[in-house]
């Protein structure tokens, strides 16, 4: 850390709420990326400058990405481990949704993965975080699991024993069940294929929607405000979608997060293709 500048955390923008809240709670300045359409719905990190990773104490990563979908290549992911490495910056990489893609054959790379080919071994500067609410259809359960670097876990694991509190037994019990399961993970996946091939055939003509690479939402482009978009549909048809602009931030009098809404493919096939049926409806009424 340069003497004298102000901490900071570097987040994705739009992003997953509760990493602007936990900065802000920490008392750090977060810096928030852009990632919009001209990235791939990825962020671009390489346009920190030198001060701006000086200054920088953690890095968080989504990878998949929320709500985009859009996975961060192994390449990019390296050159951010360089980089925390240089300017001692912690990377924290989100990959609750890494269990869940389109292509069987072509799983995302997470942040260890790409370390330990990059000769990190030890994933220095690395956590990479986990969960069974998306894998396993289980967000209530509130289980998950953090894997890197080992010194900054143990640091992690000693505010967690004073600052967390311990899962239920049955709980417990049920995760180990699920985290040792793969079956039910790929049949997961299957059933968000069949979703996502179903909607998007109904939806692609009306709002040019893309199957993204992983996660289970899409992610378009609607013809007016995303706000008023999501309330009409919500009005007229009963289908609640949630506005973009609500996880993104405006920066320098724009927010990537407008005139997109985020459609979340979770009920069952039935529920999620009527859904669209409802909202190809609604476009057409315009």
């Amino acid at each position: 850390m340069t003497p004298g500048r102000e901490a900071a955390v570097v987040i994705p923008n739009p992003f997953y709420q509760i990493y602007e809240g936990a900065a802000l709670l920490a008392g750090v300045q977060p810096k928030l990326i852009a990632s919009d359409h001209s990235t791939d719905f990825l962020a671009n990190y390489r346009n920190l400058s030198e001060d701006d990773w000086d200054a920088c104490q953690m890095l968080f990563l989504c990878t998949p990405g929320n709500p985009s979908g859009a996975v961060i290549p192994e390449s990019e992911l390296q050159w951010l481990i360089q980089k925390a490495i240089e300017h001692d910056v912690i990377l924290v990489s989100d990959e609750c949704y890494s269990e869940l893609y389109y292509d069987e054959a072509a799983p995302p790379v997470g942040l260890l993965q790409a370390a330990q080919s990059l000769g990190n071994s030890e994933f220095k500067q690395c956590l990479a975080f986990h969960s069974l609410s998306k894998r396993s259809n289980l967000p209530g359960l509130r289980s998950g699991f953090v894997a890197g670097d080992a010194s900054l876990i143990q640091a992690f694991r000693r505010y967690r024993t004073y600052h967390g509190c311990a899962m239920p037994l049955h709980h417990q019990l049920a995760s180990i069940a699920a985290w040792r399961d793969e079956t039910h993970v790929v049949e997961n996946r299957a059933l968000y294929r069949a979703k996502f091939d179903s909607v998007n055939a109904l939806l692609a003509p009306a709002l040019n929607t893309v199957i993204p690479p992983a996660g289970f939402y899409l992610w378009p482009n609607t013809p007016i405000s995303d706000t008023e978009f999501a309330r009409a549909l919500l009005e007229q048809q009963n289908v609640a979608v949630l506005p973009g602009s609500y996880l993104g931030r405006e920066v320098g009098g724009q927010n990537p997060g407008s005139h997109h809404v985020r459609m979340a493919l979770v009920a069952t096939h039935r529920e999620t293709l009527e859904a669209a049926e409802r909202i190809v409806d609604f476009m057409k009424r315009g």
